[in-house]
């Protein structure tokens, strides 16, 4: 398939956004059409800005062919989530939601010969690539279908089609009404009465803005990297805080012994096991996850308060 045009040097592409109307998927097509691209959105449900509704999770090769026509990329932008318990096995559920849609889409995407395509994935394959002795695709059920999600989707898609996977840490930000979908509790607790406290370790966090640009250079490139993308580094006690001063009540953040962390983390896992049921995150080892310090390399050196503010300000709730 040939671009759409060339502006300035540049190619014009025309990508189809899956997931279009959330969170990350709503500031890259807001950065697509910034950099003069054009941009057709795909989602679930009906919301403003969406031009196909179809649930992209039980559409076949055959039905996404035609979305796909007349496309030079497509991004994949929807997500689940890994802590809600389960039934045991949670594996195929955690599959057929992660890794099959990802491959039939690339197949469609293949044969209508596109030309790029990014994922949206998770800065815990980054970690599991850097680190097997901590066996996370093995200890979570989630990290491994992330791993499965990346490399099969790159094999439905063949050589000609890269495939750039974004590896996400903590994603501030709003677009619209949509937040993200663990900023509820987050909220409610900042501006609580309650104290905040907050083991060792910490994460990367990155803004969805940031997210968006990074995916529109990858597609401009048609690179087919893995890409951690990282605004700041945050400990835990620095991100309550500072969510803390975004809602108005600015206050102390106090450090858990992490023996206690530990011990709190293995009985949620014993207790979710005794309900025969498991999360995307196995709570037995998530202790060894939250009190690392999950750190990657900023990409972009743009401050957080921005993202941090929309995500908690005033009516964010």
């Amino acid at each position: 398939m040939t671009t759409t045009g060339i502006q300035s040097g540049r190619c014009i592409v025309r990508i189809l956004v899956v997931g279009g109307s959330g969170l990350i998927g709503a500031h890259v097509v807001e950065v697509l059409r910034e950099r003069g691209h054009a941009a057709t959105t795909v989602a679930r449900t009906a919301h403003p800005g969406v031009d196909h509704l179809v649930d992209v999770d039980a559409a076949s090769v055959d039905d996404l062919r035609p979305l796909l026509a007349d496309h030079d990329g497509v991004v994949y932008a929807t997500r689940t989530d890994e802590q809600r318990p389960l039934p045991k096995p949670i594996y195929p559920q955690f599959r057929h939601d992660n890794v099959e849609p990802v491959v039939r889409l690339f197949t469609a995407a293949r044969l209508e010969g596109l030309s790029r395509g990014v994922v949206m994935g998770s800065y815990y394959t980054c970690f599991d690539r850097l680190h097997p002795q901590w066996r996370l695709a093995e200890r979570h059920t989630y990290i491994r279908c992330r791993v499965e999600q990346a490399r099969e989707g790159r094999e439905a898609a063949g050589t000609d089609l890269p495939v750039a996977v974004l590896e996400l840490p903590f994603v501030f930000g709003r677009a619209g009404d949509r937040l993200p979908n663990w900023a509820g509790p987050l909220d409610r607790w900042a501006r609580s009465r309650t104290p905040l406290v907050a083991p060792t370790g910490g994460s990367a966090a990155a803004s969805a803005r940031s997210v968006a640009e990074v995916t529109v250079d990858a597609l401009e490139a048609a690179s087919g990297d893995d890409i951690p993308v990282a605004d700041e580094n945050l400990t835990w006690d620095d991100m309550l805080g500072r969510i803390a001063a975004a809602v108005g009540r600015p206050r102390r953040v106090s450090r858990m012994p992490s023996g206690a962390a530990k011990a709190a983390l293995r009985l949620g896992g014993a207790l979710q096991a005794l309900g025969r049921k498991e999360s995307g995150i196995n709570p037995t080892y998530l202790a060894d996850l939250l009190l690392a310090e999950l750190f990657i390399e900023p990409t972009t050196g743009r401050p957080l308060g921005r993202a941090l503010r929309e995500t908690f300000g005033e009516g964010a709730a």
